[in-house]
């Protein structure tokens, strides 16, 4: 893509950041103290099994180095808004997905340089060798997420009314900013995208479907309740896919590395349908008893 593309991407995750922020509060850093059991087994889906799960995914199947980097890529990103979104709708404990996601935005710009080094070392050849600068890598996505939530969270504390009222339409905003930009990269690759969806399907299926269901089941396992349980599933399955394509196309200058997480991001919409059908079912069997 060229700069001024990779400008308005940079952009757009900016925009969505601040969208996320303007629907946060103090509070919702506080239910660590109040929820500890639930935010401890949510970050250790997200920030550990998740990546294990992406691994071994990439290891079973035969894929293309550039296909297994987006995947390791998504696995290494945290959830975006719209975890938050599909949890509203489908009844899970929304409080608990806002802070799940929230948390592991910040957690995740010490982890993500070293996953995606991990990924580009195992995956490419000696002479297509890669690397991010750690150090640097770091400071771009505080730039791009912390900064932006940050001053989301500001307004909304001095002017409430005002966020809340820009929080839909920041929404929207970043939505169309991302399709017109997962359209872009379609375009860019349509060389490569009905080989790369092939493969990039299954695998970014897989790989959604099997961190939800490790989510739900682990949250069960501690004795978390079901709203919670739904939230850990969806915060561990539905990543920031706009994160993904950025790291791939900003950071690693590489549109191949994107088209995973693109079509990730379309496929997530499936699932999180299916878990919204599920989830407002069980709620009318729940209050119809």
């Amino acid at each position: 893509m060229d700069k001024i593309s990779t400008m308005i991407l940079a952009a757009s995750l900016i925009i969505i950041m601040l969208g996320m922020g303007l629907s946060l509060v103090i509070d919702d850093f506080k239910r660590i103290i109040v929820y500890p059991k639930a935010i401890f087994v949510g970050l250790t889906n997200q920030l550990i099994i998740l990546p294990l799960i992406g691994f071994a995914i990439v290891l079973i199947f035969p894929l293309k180095p550039e296909i297994a980097i987006g995947i390791m890529i998504l696995a290494a990103c945290p959830g975006g808004p719209t975890s938050n979104l599909i949890t509203h709708l489908a009844k899970g404990d929304t409080a608990l997905s806002v802070t799940l996601t929230a948390l592991s935005s910040f957690v995740t710009i010490l982890t993500i340089p070293f996953i995606v080094n991990f990924a580009l070392k195992h995956f490419l050849e000696e002479g297509q060798m890669i690397r991010l600068d750690v150090v640097e890598t770091i400071i771009r996505i505080f730039v791009i997420i912390v900064i932006p939530i940050s001053i989301g969270m500001i307004i909304r504390r001095f002017k409430e009314g005002f966020a809340l009222k820009m929080a839909k339409p920041v929404r929207k905003a970043s939505g169309i900013v991302i399709a017109l930009v997962i359209i872009g990269i379609v375009i860019k690759e349509r060389d490569n995208i009905i080989p790369y969806f092939q493969q990039a399907g299954i695998v970014a299926l897989l790989l959604n479907i099997a961190t939800m269901t490790v989510g739900y089941y682990s949250s069960k396992l501690f004795n978390i309740k079901y709203k919670m349980a739904i939230s850990i599933s969806i915060e561990s399955g539905i990543q920031n896919g706009t994160l993904a394509i950025t790291i791939a196309v900003v950071l690693l200058g590489n549109t191949e590395f994107a088209i995973t997480p693109a079509i990730y991001s379309l496929l997530m919409f499936f699932t999180g349908g299916a878990v919204i059908y599920l989830g407002i079912k069980r709620s009318k069997a729940t209050n119809g008893n």
